[in-house]
């Protein structure tokens, strides 16, 4: 059953219009035993339908886990030219503008129905501005290694970017439920609000590419996986807006994984630390060639210079393996060479052996 509460006063019969809307939405998404009221933003699942969106982001969460351990990783975004960037700065700014365009217009509609009401309490935007404040000191921090500019820069692509990692699969979840619905066709007026707003959010998530010290490691996957399982629990609960305990748990607890995901894109790759004074021996992966120096056959057997992947600092190590033969090699400024050559004393055709000096 669909309890809608409503007030009295001129725009009352435009109110119960709105509201036939918004029950048919809800009996099409199985909410038959939601309590709907004005306070919110959007229609709470409910029935089968809450289970089914359960399942569905479980099902995710495990798909993105899965493909954590199974892809090659981690990996840095290919650098981009600076045509490539500039496009990618401007769509971003294009973007936002489309929805400053589309945002009055979506409002306007909604006054000139008797629809547009004050906003409901939002708790979750103050956890929201904390986390992008935290987010952007952390790697404004890790990064001063890079440079201000660079880091100062990657700072701010984080912090714009994470709020988004949430907010993207969050809008596809409610899009259809966003309430109230706007007359005569709600779903044209919702695709005039979530198209830009999808723009702007997919935009902003390619900025990531832009820093480099952006890495896509296992983690990131797996905390991604982690706030899509958290989805599936709020899920059970309606996906309910957050003004219950429950809901506003999941969804505080949701968000704080959205902004780790972003956070370890951005944290440097810790390799194990050697002991001092230990050899470090190192052994590339059988499709890696090992990397070759001038004078040397098949680059085994010497100190040599090798690129870890993901890593843009070379590691200095002794490669194992026999290489030169029975040579000893040497090193000089002008680099490795064969300085000592042994070679056994045999005598020659018309030539005397000379006796051992003693």
């Amino acid at each position: 059953m669909v309890t809608i509460v409503t007030g009295s006063g001129p725009g009352t019969g435009h109110r119960l219009g709105a509201m036939s809307f918004a029950r048919a939405a809800a009996l099409i998404w199985g909410s038959r035993d939601t309590t709907m009221t004005q306070y919110g933003t959007w229609v709470s699942y409910g029935g089968t339908a809450r289970i089914v969106l359960a399942i569905v982001l479980l099902a995710a969460a495990g798909g993105v886990a899965y493909a954590g351990t199974r892809l090659p990783l981690p990996v840095r975004p290919a650098r981009l030219g600076e045509g490539a960037r500039t496009f990618m700065l401007v769509s971003w700014g294009l973007a936002i503008i489309a929805f400053l365009i589309c945002l009055p217009i979506y409002v306007k509609h909604a006054r000139r129905e008797h629809l547009f009401h004050a906003a409901p309490a939002d708790p979750i935007t103050p956890v929201t501005v904390i986390c992008v404040a935290v987010i952007f000191i952390i790697i404004f921090i890790v990064g001063r290694s890079h440079g201000w500019r660079i880091t100062l820069a990657s700072a701010a692509i984080g912090a714009a970017a994470a709020p988004m990692i949430f907010e993207f699969p969050f809008d596809l979840i409610v899009m259809a439920r966003t309430y109230p619905p706007l007359p005569p066709d709600p779903a044209s007026y919702r695709i005039l609000f979530f198209a830009p707003l999808f723009l702007v959010e997919f935009t902003t998530l390619t900025l990531l590419t832009l820093s480099p010290m952006v890495r896509l490691s296992r983690s990131a996957f797996f905390f991604f996986a982690l706030m899509l399982a958290v989805f599936a629990a709020w899920g059970l609960f309606g996906f309910a807006y957050p003004s219950a305990p429950v809901p506003f748990a999941l969804n505080v607890l949701s968000k704080i994984l959205a902004f780790v995901t972003t956070l370890s894109l951005f944290l440097p790759r810790r390799t194990p630390a050697s002991a001092p004074g230990e050899l470090r021996v190192l052994r590339p992966p059988s499709s890696q060639p090992p990397s070759r120096v001038s004078g040397t056959e098949e680059g085994r057997g010497f100190v040599m210079e090798r690129q870890h992947p993901g890593s843009t600092q070379p590691d200095l190590g002794f490669w194992v393996g026999a290489g030169e033969g029975n040579r000893t090699l040497m090193t000089s400024l002008e680099g490795w060479g064969s300085a000592i050559e042994l070679r056994p004393h045999v005598a020659t055709p018309g030539s005397r052996a000379r006796p051992p000096r003693g």
